[in-house]
């Protein structure tokens, strides 16, 4: 299987799980108009399993070092599958409510609250689990982000203040909870790897790829129950059915499928990148989607279009804490 060998590579492979965990949610921004989000979920969740198993079958599978996909699957010990499947029945619950947030208030708002938050509390819980990197640089780093989430979160109350938005304080705790369960399942995958040999895993052990897989799978099991709650009993509107889903057009079902595929590739090469810049600081690297999806939705979308002086300048100094955070993440790791 492919392996990173040194930890500029590493480094690389977290900043495109930072470009691609921050650039998912553009495809739920392109059908929102016309396609709930919790149909909209249902492709995207598709689209992680395929691209586990694309992964797995190449990438996972290729040359002599580490196990191929199914001899590494068939050797996994059922105590780190499980741990693996809790992962992702975990992130999905926290992902399904993040995507929820994203739909009310927009990119800009609950990246920078629900994924910052899974950054601070999530770097602090990997790096407790194997303690990798300079812990001062990497807890000011952390610190920084932590201050740039509480101006964002300032910002999105006087913007929506100002414009007569409702539900302002609904979407910040929908945001904060998703945030603080999706800090927790990187741990949950993680114990399921050997991340101190991806060459010679310990035997039961899995190796990124295939544990990958098996969170996936998580995913799309756990996502019956969840979405279909949602769909019911939605946080906003009216209650929707399977009937809706079945209608939707092919390009929108290939909307959602490449919104999880873009999420997946970001999640594989985090996993990848694990065992050579270590859990914390992989995992803190990743969430620096917060900055792309916040950027994406400034930029972009507009979310804080007609904003006061006040509020743009919280905005800015949330982007400047962020960068010098995220910087100070990567110098950790050096």
């Amino acid at each position: 299987m492919f392996i990173v060998e040194n930890y500029g590579l590493a480094v690389l492979f977290c900043i495109i799980t930072m470009l691609c965990w921050g650039s998912w949610a553009n495809t739920q921004k392109l059908v929102q108009r016309e396609w709930r989000f919790e149909l909209f979920y249902w492709d995207y969740v598709w689209g992680i399993l395929l691209l586990a198993l694309i992964g797995a079958f190449t990438m996972g599978s290729m040359g002599e070092s580490g196990r191929p996909f199914l001899a590494d699957l068939s050797q996994a010990e059922g105590g780190n599958i499980r741990s693996a499947l809790i992962g992702g029945i975990v992130f999905n619950l926290a992902n399904i409510l993040l995507t929820a947030a994203i739909a009310g208030a927009g990119m800009a708002v609950a990246f920078p609250v629900g994924i910052g938050l899974a950054l601070v509390i999530g770097v602090l819980i990997n790096y407790l689990m194997l303690s990798k990197g300079d812990p001062v640089l990497l807890f000011l780093g952390v610190g920084l982000v932590t201050v740039a989430i509480v101006l964002n979160a300032v910002a999105y109350g006087k913007h929506s203040g100002s414009t007569g938005k409702k539900s302002v304080g609904k979407w910040i705790i929908v945001s904060v909870i998703a945030g603080i369960l999706m800090s927790t399942f990187y741990p949950f995958v993680a114990a399921g790897m050997d991340l101190e040999n991806f060459v010679s895993p310990a035997a039961g052990k899995m190796t990124p790829y295939t544990a990958f897989v098996v969170f996936a799978v998580g995913i799309v099991v756990s996502n019956l129950l969840f979405n279909t709650i949602l769909m019911r009993r939605p946080l906003e509107g009216k209650p929707i059915h399977y009937g809706e889903y079945v209608k939707g057009r092919f390009s929108i079902h290939l909307v959602g499928i490449l919104g999880g595929c873009i999420w997946g590739l970001g999640n594989l090469f985090n996993l990848i990148a694990a065992g050579k810049a270590g859990p914390a600081i992989s995992y803190g690297l990743g969430q620096g989607a917060t900055l792309v999806a916040a950027l994406w939705g400034v930029l972009i979308w507009k979310e804080f279009k007609g904003g006061s002086k006040s509020v743009n300048m919280l905005v800015a100094a949330m982007f400047v804490l962020f960068v010098v955070g995220l910087g100070l993440v990567i110098a950790a790791g050096g």
